[in-house]
C-alpha cells in the first residue's frame, strides 16, 4: 500500500475508534447514570419494568448508532485521504527534483514554500546538497579538462620532437634527448601530484602525532639550497604545535608552500617567513614571502587545479599547477582549513589551520 492508503487508512480507523468509545460512553451512561423511574415514565406501559424498557431502547439506539457509524467511516475515508493528500504534497516534489538529480539534472531546486517543518527541513537540506554536488561536479570536470589538457602538451611536445628527429637524421641527437628527458620529466611530475591528489581526497592514510613546528624546519632545510640559487632568505619561527595526521602529507604541505614561496618571489633579495603558533584547538603554519602585488581576485582562484596565474606560468620553476590545489586537499583531509590572502606589499599570506592535538605525553 501506498503511504497516502495507509495514512488514510489510519485516519479513518482511529475516527472509528473515537466514535466507538464515544457511543459505549453513550450507552454506560443510560445503562448506569439514567435513573430508572426516568425509563419507566417513558414507557408506554409502565407494567413492563426496567428491564424491557432497556432492551428497547438499545433496539432504538443501535441501528442509529451504525448509521452514524457508517458515515463516519465514509467521512473518515474521504477526508483522510484528501489530508493525506495535502501532507505528502510536498513530498512529491521532492521525489520529482530526487529523479531530475539521478538523470543528471544537478540544477534542479525544490525552494519548498511555505512555514519551516520537517518537509521543509528535507527540502532545504536537499536543496544544500544538490548545490554542493552541482559545485563539486563542476570542479571535477574542470579538473578532468585542465589535467587532460597538462597531460597532452608534454606528448604533444615529445611527438613533435621525434618527428623532428626523424626528420633530420643528422641531427643533434644529445639535445633532443635532453629535451625529451625534461618533458617526459614533467609528464611524470604531473602525474605523480595527480596520483597524491586523489590519495589525500579519499583520506587514505593512517593519522600519526606530528610537529608542524619540525616538519617546517625539515622542508626549509631540504630546500635551503634552491633558496639559495635564487637569492630567497627564509625565516622559521614559532612553537610547538601538535597535530594529528600524516607526517609525509603535512610534509608534502610545507614543501609545496615554500617551494611556491621561493619560486614566485622578487628577482632579488626575497624572503620567505614561516611561522607556527598555538590557538585554542588549533594549530596554525603560516608561510608568507615577497612578491609581485596580486589582485584579490587572482589569489582567490590560486588553490584551483592548474591555477599558476598569468604572470606566474611561464618561469623556469613554474611546476604543475598543482601545489596549492595538493595544499587544499591534504588540509581539508585533515579537517583543516587553507587561506590564502595577498600582502599589502607585495606577495602572499598563506596559513593552513589544523585540529590541535593533545599534549598529555612529551614530544
Amino acid at each position: 500500500m501506498s503511504v497516502r492508503l495507509k495514512l488514510t487508512l489510519s485516519y479513518a480507523g482511529f475516527l472509528m475508534l473515537a466514535a466507538v468509545l464515544m457511543f459505549a460512553a453513550v450507552w454506560l451512561f443510560l445503562l448506569r447514570y439514567v435513573p430508572d423511574r426516568a425509563l419507566m415514565i417513558s414507557a408506554d406501559d409502565p407494567t413492563n419494568g426496567v428491564f424491557p424498557v432497556r432492551s428497547r431502547l438499545l433496539d432504538v439506539f443501535a441501528p442509529r448508532a451504525a448509521v452514524v457509524l457508517a458515515f463516519l467511516l465514509l467521512f473518515g475515508l474521504v477526508g483522510g485521504w484528501i489530508l493525506a493528500g495535502r501532507m505528502l504534497a510536498p513530498l512529491t516534489r521532492i521525489t520529482h527534483a530526487t529523479r531530475l538529480a539521478a538523470g543528471g539534472s544537478l540544477s534542479q531546486r525544490i525552494r519548498l514554500p511555505g512555514r519551516r517543518d520537517e518537509f521543509r527541513e528535507l527540502a532545504d537540506a536537499f536543496d544544500t546538497m544538490l548545490e554542493r554536488l552541482e559545485a563539486h561536479v563542476a570542479e571535477q570536470r574542470r579538473f578532468a579538462a585542465n589535467a587532460s589538457h597538462e597531460l597532452r602538451t608534454p606528448l604533444a611536445i615529445s611527438k613533435a620532437l621525434l618527428d623532428v628527429a626523424r626528420s633530420d637524421p643528422t641531427g643533434d641527437v644529445g639535445e633532443v634527448l635532453d629535451r625529451l628527458d625534461a618533458v617526459n620529466t614533467r609528464a611524470i611530475d604531473l602525474t605523480e601530484a595527480l596520483l597524491l591528489l586523489s590519495r589525500a581526497d579519499q583520506r587514505a592514510f593512517t593519522r600519526e602525532r606530528v610537529d608542524l613546528s619540525l616538519v617546517a624546519e625539515e622542508a626549509a632545510e631540504t630546500l635551503l639550497p634552491l633558496a639559495e640559487e635564487r637569492g630567497v632568505t627564509i625565516e622559521t619561527s614559532g612553537d610547538i604545535t601538535p597535530t594529528s595526521g600524516s607526517p609525509a602529507l603535512l610534509l608534502q604541505v610545507v614543501m609545496n608552500l615554500l617551494h611556491n614561496a621561493i619560486v614566485h618571489n622578487l628577482p632579488a633579495r626575497g624572503a620567505v617567513w614561516v611561522n607556527t603558533s598555538v590557538r585554542p584547538g588549533t594549530v596554525l603554519l603560516t608561510v608568507e614571502n615577497t612578491g609581485a602585488q596580486l589582485a584579490p581576485e587572482l589569489v582567490s582562484t590560486l588553490t584551483e587545479p592548474f591555477q599558476r596565474g598569468s604572470e606566474r606560468a611561464h618561469t623556469d620553476h613554474a611546476g604543475v599547477g598543482l601545489g596549492l590545489a595538493i595544499v587544499e586537499t591534504i588540509t581539508r583531509a585533515h579537517d583543516g582549513t587553507l587561506t590564502v590572502t595577498p600582502r599589502p606589499a607585495g606577495g602572499l599570506r598563506v596559513t593552513v589551520e589544523l585540529p590541535a592535538e593533545s599534549t598529555h605525553t612529551d614530544w
